[in-house]
């Protein structure tokens, strides 16, 4: 009995000496009121949030001066949660991304440094053509994420400027015009927050991240002496950093030109998605923003970013969904400059499954004989053992099936990719295969609705069906 009450004792003793230094240590209390007040919140967006609140509160993100009238383009709502819960998401939010290549000739007022150099070098500024632009979904009531690229050669009528490539709103009239003109383009659809950042940034932050580890599809080499642009990578599986990152972010001289560019994109981005939203990377955070803070303008609050982050967190990868603008390159018969037309009724069936926007009973009745399906296998089969396949999908009505050239990356898992966003039928063609994951992303087959890339998933299936009929 005496040695436990002594125990005891030492015990509270100890906890007494722990609570008079942290009594002495104001910085120490301010993050138990963090935790205590998080305490309902999951421990990966507590961490970050108290680490964000601490370094970052005073810290300006947002570097453009927007007229009252630009900041009533966005809606001013909250979109988190109050108090000690600020980084809890509290509502649908649609984030429009911008990033920019700016070179001296697009800014007014160039350093006199950058101007007589031979040269034009990228820039610290938000000035330029908005050459990447996507538009992204955090839906915490069905726990998605969807993101939507947007082809910066996209024609449309950026408001009060007429026709022309959408990628010249910014220049035009910076982000509030951008937002205006994306949301005419996709139906009507609210824009809620901006960031914009430029590629000298975006190195940063990749390299901030660790790099990147992706397979680079083909070897892509291509050297512009006038911008200094030197890229150089050979194809296969590799880590990147940032400089390398951004030479397979910027390379577009291929058949697929900016298209191209965009399924590389959305390939770098689900590698980082995969790679760094865990609660290690989190809780580095400050770190990361202070690196790239200079080369980043958004009207979100320090708090909007954590609950924005936070959410990305908790969002199961299989949630998280990518898809391009349905359209179509132009002929060179039809305009002067080059293009990619938008088409409304794949604009509309995305944006109704995806960004909650009202669909036609026309539009909601799709045939399936109508559907393009494309074949691209990864396994080294013959085309021959593909049949099976296509019959099993010609017997649900499925008959625009195409072959297509080999996927150029071994695959484990078959992936079913709904090419133009429509989960739906991509979900639909996994239930008939019964194998297979399904992904709402951009880098199958362009003209396809739906691609097959096979994986030893399938054979693992024929060895099965073989061993059935055999016994």
């Amino acid at each position: 009995m005496t040695s436990q009450r002594t125990s005891a004792e030492e015990n509270q003793s100890t906890k007494a000496l722990k609570l008079k230094k942290r009594a002495r240590n104001p910085q120490s209390g301010r993050w138990l009121l963090f935790w205590v007040g998080m305490g309902g919140i999951a421990m990966v967006s507590a961490t970050a949030g108290a680490l964000l609140a601490v370094s970052l509160t005073s810290t300006p993100l947002q570097q453009a001066q927007l007229s009252p009238q630009d900041e009533a383009v966005f809606d001013s709502d909250r979109i988190s949660g109050s108090g000690l819960r600020f980084s809890e998401l509290t509502r649908p939010v649609n984030l429009l991304v911008m990033g920019m290549s700016v070179l001296p000739s697009d800014v007014q007022n160039a350093p006199p440094e950058l101007q007589n150099l031979g040269y034009e070098p990228q820039v610290n500024s938000f000035e330029g053509l908005s050459d990447v632009m996507l538009l992204i979904k955090f839906d915490p009531a069905n726990k998605k994420v969807a993101m939507l690229s947007i082809p910066r050669d996209t024609r449309t009528e950026v408001t009060g400027y007429g026709v022309k490539k959408l990628n010249h709103a910014n220049i035009d009239g910076g982000p509030a015009l951008t937002a205006k003109s994306v949301s005419n383009l996709l139906g009507g659809v609210g824009i809620d927050r901006y960031i914009r950042i430029n590629v000298l940034g975006v190195g940063k932050l990749i390299d901030a991240l660790g790099g990147v580890t992706v397979n680079v599809p083909k070897d892509l080499k291509y050297q512009d002496d006038s911008q200094r642009l030197y890229i150089n990578l050979k194809a296969g599986k590799q880590h990147l950093d940032g400089d390398k990152a951004l030479q397979l972010l910027r390379f577009r001289q291929d058949e697929l030109g900016d298209i191209g560019r965009v399924q590389r994109q959305q390939m770098v981005i689900r590698a980082l998605m995969d790679q760094t939203l865990n609660p290690v990377t989190v809780a580095q955070l400050p770190k990361v923003l202070n690196v790239v803070k200079e080369n980043i303008d958004t009207n979100l609050t320090v708090e909007e970013l954590v609950a924005l982050v936070g959410f990305g967190v908790r969002t199961n990868r299989s949630n998280m969904h990518m898809f391009m603008l349905p359209g179509r390159f132009s002929q060179k018969d039809e305009y002067i400059a080059s293009y990619w037309l938008p088409s409304e009724t794949g604009i509309a069936r995305m944006m109704s499954q995806h960004f909650g926007l009202e669909l036609t009973r026309e539009l909601r009745e799709i045939n399936t004989r109508s559907l393009r399906v494309y074949i691209q296998d990864s396994t080294g089969s013959d085309r021959s053992d593909l049949r099976p396949l296509i019959k099993s999908l010609n017997e649900f009505g499925y008959r625009n099936i195409q072959i297509s050239t080999p996927w150029h990356e071994p695959l484990e898992v078959t992936n079913i990719i709904a090419q133009q966003g429509d989960s739906d039928n991509a979900d639909a063609v996994r239930n008939i295969l019964g194998f297979g994951e399904v992904r709402v992303e951009s880098t199958g087959i362009l003209d396809s609705d739906i691609t097959i890339q096979i994986g030893k998933d399938w054979l693992q299936q024929q060895q099965n069906s073989v061993f059935e009929s055999t016994y």
